[in-house]
């Protein structure tokens, strides 16, 4: 059931996320409540609201927050007119509190308890997930029609085959899964909570040849329990593209991988046709993937709008009031580069700066355009703790998974109306950069970015290429010579034969011949401030190109 504002009932939300995750505590106003929007907050968030706390979703996330942190927020929003108060708290804190759930009570707003193992990223991508394809849905059993969604799929899926299922994507994430009972046994759980399964479970796998099995084919594979570890049979399939993608010789590339959908035994036997089913799932699930993967959340399409990505004229009002943020005072906007190749996939990585931003602003939004991720940042007037943010986030990205990651930082611009132009700015200093300086702005590093879009100019317009440097690069390539080499480290040496030469590793006066040599191919005196200014631009622009 989805309620007006276009969310979903409390209760549904609940049976989405299944009892591995969560336990609802408290529930004054009954589950039937909508919630239509989450967001996260720390012990910082709930410190800067000393006297009267800002509530600006249905359902807050509590994160790294102790008992009695909690328990005095709550007791502060006593003081907020109750259409204002959130309709839901979530909160590790609140498995074994009886002050929570009694402060909760006496404010009218519903309590849930996270499992202490639950990673909060999982959480929060979980809570979103549910309310971005529930919020677009009936409740209710769910067919395999075009209108379903990987967890309506997921509840199809166990009813049809009488097991409990999990989607996850191609790195083992859980996308989705159905309700779970008591029958659940570790490995689901842990999987659910974003952790990861039995070690000697998952080398027992590998030993079996599961995962080459789904790398190679289409198969049901069947997954034997393991008495041993406590952990039950399952039935599993590699989800795949429905056209495999073709190479250029026109044949089939190697098989690629979307995810799979597991399916856990329970108390019963699977039904005599589960494989059959996992089979028509594995279907479905590839084009819901697909189309999550190809087509962008509305929310991301109202950011990648606001942020003057998709053409056309903006509505600043409207969006700020769909997105709930200010239309007026200082923001920033940040965007994030990976540097060298990365096994973090796009939407993972958007998924971790979406984490890492709300943490450190409630009203922070994050979207990813191309291979870059941007995160705009209302209210931030300071550019100096954002940099200092983003070079933390960077940090703990790299620590965590590996991925090398840069950024540059837009100066504070007055209003959402030039939002649009800080990206563009951003975009400037990512194109014009290497990296060198992890987090830089467009002041710090205007001249290389200056340069570069004036190498650009030129690589772009024909006319502006002088065929005589093009002359020297010809006599190179003739003669197996290497008079640009001399000629480029002459010039950054300022015209220092000596110095020059040493960093060559040749004799001062060969290169003074060399010189004059290419002084000759060229017709242009490289001890003309004009003609070296107009050659070093040529070689530049070659570089570049």
């Amino acid at each position: 059931m989805t309620n007006s504002s276009g969310g979903v009932t409390l209760d549904v939300l609940l049976r989405a996320l299944s009892s591995a995750f969560v336990e609802l505590l408290v529930a004054p106003a009954g589950v039937e409540v909508g919630i239509g929007s989450v967001v996260l907050l720390d012990g910082d968030d709930l410190d800067r609201d000393e006297r009267e706390p800002v509530v600006t979703a249905d359902l807050c996330l509590l994160v790294g927050v102790g008992e009695q942190a909690a328990v005095g927020w709550l007791r502060r929003l006593a003081a907020v007119d109750p259409a204002l108060r959130p309709r839901a708290v979530l909160a590790k804190a609140a498995t074994g509190s009886r002050r929570l759930p009694q402060a909760a009570q006496d404010v009218g707003v519903a309590l849930v308890a996270a499992h202490a193992q639950a990673r909060t990223e999982t959480l929060l991508g979980t809570v979103r997930g549910v309310l971005e394809s529930l919020g677009r849905t009936e409740d209710g059993p769910r067919g395999l029609g075009a209108d379903t969604d990987l967890f309506g799929l997921a509840h199809t899926v166990a009813s049809l085959s009488g097991g409990m299922v999990s989607i996850e994507d191609e790195r083992s994430h859980v996308l989705a899964y159905s309700a779970s009972d008591e029958a659940a046994d570790e490995l689901r759980t842990l999987s659910i909570l974003g952790r990861e399964g039995p070690a000697d479970y998952l080398r027992r796998l590998r030993e079996w040849g599961v995962f080459d099995r789904l790398r190679r084919g289409d198969e049901v594979i069947e997954v034997p329990a393991d008495e041993g570890l406590g952990l039950r049979r399952r039935l599993v399939t590699a989800i795949r593209p429905v056209s495999e993608p073709l190479g250029a010789d026109g044949q089939p590339q190697r098989p690629v991988i979307l995810g799979t959908i597991w399916v856990q035994e329970g108390r019963r036997p699977l039904a005599p046709d589960a494989e059959s089913v996992l089979r028509g799932a594995s279907a479905v699930a590839a084009r819901l993937i697909a189309r999550s993967l190809n087509a962008p959340s509305n929310e991301a399409m109202q950011i990648q709008r606001l942020l003057g990505a998709r053409g056309g004229g903006v509505d600043v009002p409207s969006l700020a009031a769909a997105l709930s943020i200010p239309t007026t005072g200082p923001a920033v906007v940040v965007g994030f580069s990976q540097v060298g190749p990365s096994r973090t996939g796009a939407a993972e990585m958007a998924g971790a700066l979406r984490l890492h931003a709300s943490a450190f602003a409630r009203d922070s939004l994050v979207t990813t355009i191309g291979d870059r991720s941007y995160v705009l940042l209302p209210r931030a007037s300071t550019p100096a703790s954002v940099t200092s943010w983003a070079r933390g986030v960077i940090e703990r990205v790299h620590v965590h998974s590996g991925t090398a990651l840069r950024a540059a930082v837009a100066a504070p611009v007055s209003s959402l109306d030039d939002v649009a132009a800080a990206r563009i700015e951003v975009d400037r200093v990512l194109d014009g950069t290497t990296g060198t300086d992890v987090v830089t702005t467009l002041a710090d590093s205007r001249t290389p970015v200056l340069l570069g879009e004036i190498l650009d100019l030129v690589a772009a317009h024909p006319e502006l290429r002088d065929p005589r440097v093009q002359a020297l690069l010809d006599y190179d390539e003739r003669h197996h010579a290497s008079m640009r080499e001399s000629v480029e480290t002459y010039l950054v040496q300022f015209g220092d034969v000596r110095q020059a030469a040493a960093e060559l590793l040749i004799h001062p006066n060969t290169l003074r011949y060399r010189i004059r040599r290419a002084e000759e191919i060229l017709d242009i005196r490289l001890d003309d401030p004009a003609g070296r200014l107009l050659v070093e631009i040529q070689l530049l622009t070659r570089h570049r190109g």
